[in-house]
């Protein structure tokens, strides 16, 4: 018999009655694009994260992108990532023509590691991307100095890491842009979007113009009574904005931000707890710079005390109705970068032995403590039936 009689998704979202009314409220305005709400939670999230400035956006992938665009990344130019990470923290630097060049990880925070970062710098290297894995931050201090010491663009990826500090400053106002995701499984979502912060005035209002396809009016500037008809196209931009629909959701989310991070955070603590003293299990860690975000709840197999392997332990968890999954499939491996840049099975070890041994569990604010009940006890049955 299975631990639960109902699936258990491996993340869902927390959607109130809250949130319901400020999505209503911005249909019922008859402003559903671009709008007040959407430069008003511009404005509470600068605040939130201690940044000068933000832009609302369509994707995080759209915030990645559009700061390498306004940074000048381009043609013959080489960005510093890790492999561990979604597609989208390279594919944007395809996207401006430019090269992603992959540094390995840290076997305990999977985050880039700042050892490896110096070798992979070329005459070619014009910024990094350092991944905030899971929500726990990267070792901003020294990726920092690396980054002046050879006039580097610091781009934060911050998609797992609204809420997360380092070093006691929160991650959005510390490398020379951050982006952020809203998606609906993150820790703040508004179905799609994210958002770019910066203190560079001139980076804000570049990346302000490229996300309305360069122009130098949006639809508020222009449609309101204030505003003006005339505009001017100053760059081939984009079309990457929020819309005041996503607003009204993120302004309501980010008000309950630290209730949902509280939840979060016994969650964790309960796994902690059940989990941590199992000699097949490593539970992931929170190092004493870091205020973790915990996006993601990652487990590491020992696999050498099991009998099975990472995939079978997930069927396993599957026949116990229990939702998982993996973050990530590093990407060297995957056909279209192996095939255009080369990499190969071996290049980047840490990260392919992590890969092989990691699971991420339920973890988010809708979860109730029978929930995680269900899946600890579904965990420790997968480890008791096939511990060697």
């Amino acid at each position: 018999m299975s631990t639960r009689q109902e699936f258990l998704p491996y993340a869902l979202p927390l959607i109130e009655e809250d949130d319901i009314a400020g999505v209503v409220d911005s249909l019922r305005s008859g402003w559903i694009a671009k709008g007040p709400k959407t430069m008003e939670f511009e404005k509470q999230f600068a605040e939130y994260v201690g940044a000068k400035y933000a832009v609302a956006l369509n994707s995080c992938t759209a915030a990645l992108h559009l700061a390498l665009v306004a940074a000048g990344l381009g043609e013959g130019d080489e960005v510093l990532t890790t492999p561990m990470t979604f597609a989208s923290s390279a594919n944007v630097v395809i996207h401006t023509g430019a090269k992603p060049v992959f540094v390995d990880i840290d076997p305990v925070t999977m985050n880039i590691d700042p050892k490896q970062i110096r070798e992979k710098i070329t005459s070619r290297t014009k910024a990094i991307i350092p991944v905030h894995m899971a929500g726990h931050p990267c070792d901003l201090d020294e990726i920092l100095a690396i980054a002046k010491e050879h006039n580097l663009f610091v781009l934060e990826d911050a998609a797992h890491a609204v809420y997360t500090q380092y070093k006691g400053k929160t991650i959005g106002s510390i490398g020379n842009a951050t982006a952020f995701s809203f998606y609906a499984t993150k820790n703040l979502v508004t179905g799609e979007g994210g958002m770019v912060t910066t203190n560079d005035e001139t980076l804000y209002h570049k990346i302000r113009v490229l996300s309305t396809h360069g122009m130098s009016r949006n639809a508020w500037n222009r449609y309101t009574e204030t505003g003006s008809w005339y505009y001017e196209i100053l760059s081939p931009g984009y079309k990457d904005n929020m819309s005041d629909i996503m607003a009204g959701l993120g302004l309501s989310q980010l008000a309950k931000l630290e209730r949902m991070q509280g939840i979060r955070r016994e969650l964790v603590e309960y796994y902690n707890t059940e989990f941590g003293n199992i000699p097949e299990l490593e539970v992931p860690v929170e190092l004493v710079y870091a205020r973790h975000a915990w996006h993601l709840y990652i487990i590491k197999l020992n696999l050498d005390k099991l009998s099975i392997d990472r995939g079978k332990f997930i069927e396993e968890l599957k026949e116990e109705n229990i939702g998982t999954s993996v973050h990530f499939i590093p990407l060297h491996i995957h056909p279209y970068y192996r095939d255009t840049f080369g990499y190969k099975q071996g290049d980047f070890p840490v990260a392919e032995g992590v890969f092989e041994r990691i699971i991420s569990l339920p973890l988010y604010p809708k979860m109730s403590k029978q929930d995680a009940t269900d899946v600890v006890e579904a965990v420790k049955r997968v480890v008791e039936r096939f511990r060697k």
